[in-house]
């Protein structure tokens, strides 16, 4: 393998170059991004070919060329190690896997920002997961120190307890002074420290990083080396890493995929200890297994919080249920029944009636935008400002709705709404009074078999701050059947998406119009299981039936 370092004058670059094509150019979407102007967007073409030893370049047609060893190429030119490249005004150098990269750093390397520290190095994340060099694993405490740190990851230690032995086992393979993980907040970028080794007699100190390290490492999950940080005037006066007489310093990102959980810093005071690529490598190896542990803890939390919520879900589930009307009013001439089945442990669509003072009978059917929690929530509210008034006797439909919604609309999202269908039966003279706020046409079943649909007479109920609606009247005759459903039952929805819809409801109310309501709506929760087999609910499930006796 051999690799492609350089600078553009802010940065230092160390990029190991794999088998295959690779695009180079300021565009953040390729493989090797500088984001110099001199650089074009689609610079050149980098290939790695043969036995991984064979390096071509090839200039993609930039506005300011490519040079190798300081001469303008046109087609694709072979390099070799130790060839300088140059991309624009910016220079890069072929070199071996191993060589080490900041023994001599060009002069001109620095960081982007104000509060950055110069002789420093990004190093990405390709990188930091190349196998560590013999240098390295020759070390006689390495392998040691990472079978404790593998065991760890065993033990159920406390969070804390494993990051200050972590800390401790990395302490005596690489050579610190202060060692410390840092939690990283994802809004603020804040960094502070869950776990730190300090020398004899210090105070914690401050161990913020300045913000464009922090913002290197969180965007582009880099690794960062810096040289001699006290030999920098600029660490004197701006959020870096304190101590004057720091010689080297390293941090490197804790990964969990594609997030950082936090950033993994050490340190130095000893001018022998100057830290090198080696060190960093050495320091990515413990920040993996730093991070799956933290993953584990993560996971484990998550799970835990998946049991609370669980549990409140259950009890949530179990109040809403207790809801359901309890008892079936008795009305003479008439049967009624109600069914719901909820797609999730907690749903938005209800159904209710209940015996007026004055002999009627008032049911409704509603079915509120949304699923689960918030959904429930806004149901039980509609329910609740419904039985606040069946106590009344004369019930004005149209003022109870226009009440209704606009108390909806007031307390509620813009995007939270409910369709409704509500009536009142007068068993004297038959007639059934009624309001449909946006919601799927309720099916009269008559005895001849006919059917009759009580279309809306509006618009759904909360989502304007004021509406009328159109009540309408219709008789019931001796065996008609008013079914009222939610769209849980004519959507329900099998494999092939071809859904159970409302010829196949109409058809299957017809040849039961016959049954007692209860049977009924058990019938239809039957057909539907039937039509979408294995297929998953997708939505709550609700009919009302109403009947009279033939």
């Amino acid at each position: 393998m051999i690799k492609l370092i350089g600078t553009d004058g802010e940065r230092y670059y160390s990029w190991v170059i794999e088998p295959g094509t690779h695009v180079l150019g300021r565009l953040d979407e390729n493989e090797f991004a500088v984001p110099d102007k001199t650089v074009s967007r689609r610079h050149a073409e980098i290939e790695l070919a043969g036995s991984g030893r064979e390096c071509y370049i090839r200039d993609l047609g930039s506005h300011n060329g490519t040079t190798v060893n300081g001469e303008l190429i046109s087609d694709r030119t072979r390099v070799k190690v130790g060839d300088r490249v140059g991309f624009g005004r910016t220079e890069f150098k072929i070199a071996d896997e191993f060589t080490d990269d900041v023994e001599s750093p060009p002069p001109a390397t620095r960081l982007m920002g104000d509060d950055s520290p110069e002789k420093s190095v990004f190093l990405s994340l390709a990188e930091m997961r190349r196998p560590l060099p013999p240098k390295v694993t020759d070390l006689p405490e390495l392998v040691p120190t990472l079978m404790d740190m593998a065991r760890m990851l065993m033990l159920p230690e406390p969070r804390a307890t494993m990051l200050e032995q972590s800390l401790a086992l990395l302490a005596k393979v690489v050579p610190a002074e202060r060692l410390a993980i840092l939690s990283v907040d994802q809004d603020s970028g804040a960094a502070t420290p869950s776990a730190t080794i300090l020398p004899q007699g210090k105070n914690l100190g401050d161990f913020r990083l300045s913000r464009t390290i922090i913002k290197e490492i969180m965007a582009n999950k880099t690794s960062i080396l810096i040289g001699d940080p006290a030999g920098d005037p600029r660490f004197a006066r701006q959020e870096s890493i304190i101590l004057a007489e720091i010689r080297s310093a390293m941090a490197v990102p804790l990964l969990d995929e594609e997030d950082v959980l936090g950033i993994l810093y050490v340190d130095t005071t000893n001018p022998v200890h100057q830290y090198n690529n080696d060190y960093v490598h050495l320091l990515s190896t413990f920040g993996s297994i730093i991070a799956s542990r933290l993953v584990n803890y993560n996971l484990l939390n998550e799970r835990q919080q998946r049991q609370i919520m669980q549990r409140e879900l259950t009890r949530a589930a179990r109040i809403q249920r207790g809801l359901l009307p309890r008892e079936v009013p008795t009305v003479s001439g008439y049967g009624i029944a109600g069914y719901q089945d909820q797609s999730r442990d907690v749903g938005g669509d209800l159904y209710d009636y209940a015996a007026l003072p004055d002999g009627e009978l008032l049911f409704l059917v509603a079915d509120v935008s949304g699923k689960g929690m918030g959904a429930a929530l806004l149901m039980s509210n509609l329910l609740a400002a419904f039985r606040m008034l069946y106590s009344e006797s004369q019930i004005d439909l149209r003022r109870v709705v226009r009440q209704v919604s606009a108390q909806m609309h007031r307390f509620t999202a813009s995007d939270m709404f409910a369709t409704l269908f509500v009536a009142i039966l007068n068993p004297e003279t038959n007639t059934v009074e009624y309001i449909n706020a946006g919601h799927n046409p309720p099916m009269l079943i008559r005895a001849d078999a006919s059917i009759v649909e009580l279309d809306p007479g509006g618009v759904m109920i909360g989502a304007f701050p004021s509406m009328e609606w159109e009540q309408k009247r219709v008789t019931m005759e001796p065996g008609d059947v008013l079914v009222a459903f939610t769209d849980g039952v004519t959507e329900a929805t099998r494999g092939d998406e071809t859904q159970y819809g409302e010829e196949r409801l109409r058809k299957l109310l017809l040849e039961n119009r016959d049954m007692e309501p209860s049977d009924l709506c058990a019938r239809i929760k039957q057909d539907i299981n039937t039509f979408v087999e294995e297929a998953p609910q997708s939505d709550d499930i609700t009919t009302l039936i109403l009947k009279r006796e033939g």
